[in-house]
């Protein structure tokens, strides 16, 4: 699986939820695309402010809620809470993986993460 680019905008302070539908080309005509079953794997997202910082800014993962994985319908859905980028200070860059039960690991979407300061607190 060849990753995309998805640039991702973030408001600090509120609640951010994206939806993503996986789909693969079908084997029997590559120009029909069709849900990409995701059963059984686990998804990490990372964001760091370069892709050389050893921080990590935020990590999600589907161990800490932070990733939900619908297999059936190929859906990965990303969720922080108001406190956690509220919790943010900077940009940065991430990329989103899943694993699957083999232990083989893809690429989902990485780009850059944009947040934007929030003025209300």
């Amino acid at each position: 699986m060849i990753s995309g680019t998805y640039n991702i905008l973030c408001e600090q302070g509120t609640t951010f939820v994206r939806v993503l539908e996986l789909q693969a080309p079908s084997p029997d005509d590559p120009s029909v695309y069709e849900v990409y079953d995701l059963t059984g794997h686990t998804a990490r997202m990372q964001v760091r402010r370069t892709i050389d910082s050893s921080a990590v800014m935020i990590e999600l993962t589907t161990e800490n809620e932070g990733i939900e994985i619908d297999g059936d319908e190929g859906k990965i859905t990303i969720v922080m809470s108001d406190a956690q980028t509220g919790s943010l200070t900077s940009s940065g860059v991430y990329d989103l993986e899943i694993e699957d039960g083999g232990g083989n690991v893809s690429r989902v979407i990485q780009g850059t993460f944009t947040l934007s300061q929030e003025v209300t607190r």
